[in-house]
């Protein structure tokens, strides 16, 4: 069978430059020039070093890079950072103030949500959103909404405790 040869185009596309991006990252105005395949997730762990927010599957199906991104819970792996210019951006580093832990962290700590914490980030994350939504009213409903979040651990029992106790305390949190 005869090989087919094709022919190269001698004109070299050049790569694109980077792009600058402003962007509110836990109450802290932010400028970044990112390469425009950045995703939001590669920009708050390398450029910014907020490494609580982990990379997972790289695919937008376990949870673990969920931020809250204008109040709304997000997979940072799926977002390009260049398509969120000006939006506010909220970690799990963002999510306690100077001596406090945010209710949510406080009712992981109380009903020991996390084994081995990988995922806690990214399960606190999206249970702030989750009780922002205000849509989940019971334990099986909370499992639903959660469903995007996965533990491998298994703590799903003591996460949905934890959740519940927040929800209790605050009634409804940013």
């Amino acid at each position: 069978m005869a090989q087919k040869h094709t022919r190269r185009s001698r004109n070299v596309v050049p790569a694109p430059g980077k792009i600058s991006v402003a962007l509110i990252v836990n109450g802290l105005e932010t400028k970044l020039e990112v390469a425009p395949w950045t995703t939001l997730l590669d920009a708050l762990r390398d450029r910014l070093d907020l490494t609580g927010t982990k990379k997972g599957c790289d695919h937008g199906q376990c949870g673990a890079c969920t931020v809250l991104l204008d109040g709304r819970r997000i997979n940072s792996c799926l977002t390009f950072a260049v398509m969120k210019d000006g939006a506010k951006v909220t970690t799990i580093e963002g999510l306690g103030t100077e001596g406090a832990l945010h209710p949510l962290q406080q009712a992981f700590i109380d009903h020991d949500a996390f084994q081995c914490g990988y995922c806690t980030p990214g399960q606190i994350c999206s249970a702030v959103g989750l009780i922002a939504e205000g849509k989940a009213k019971t334990a099986d409903e909370i499992r639903e909404l959660m469903s995007g979040n996965i533990c491998r651990c298994g703590g799903y029992p003591n996460i949905v405790a934890a959740i519940q106790q927040a929800m209790d305390q605050t009634g409804s949190m940013p």
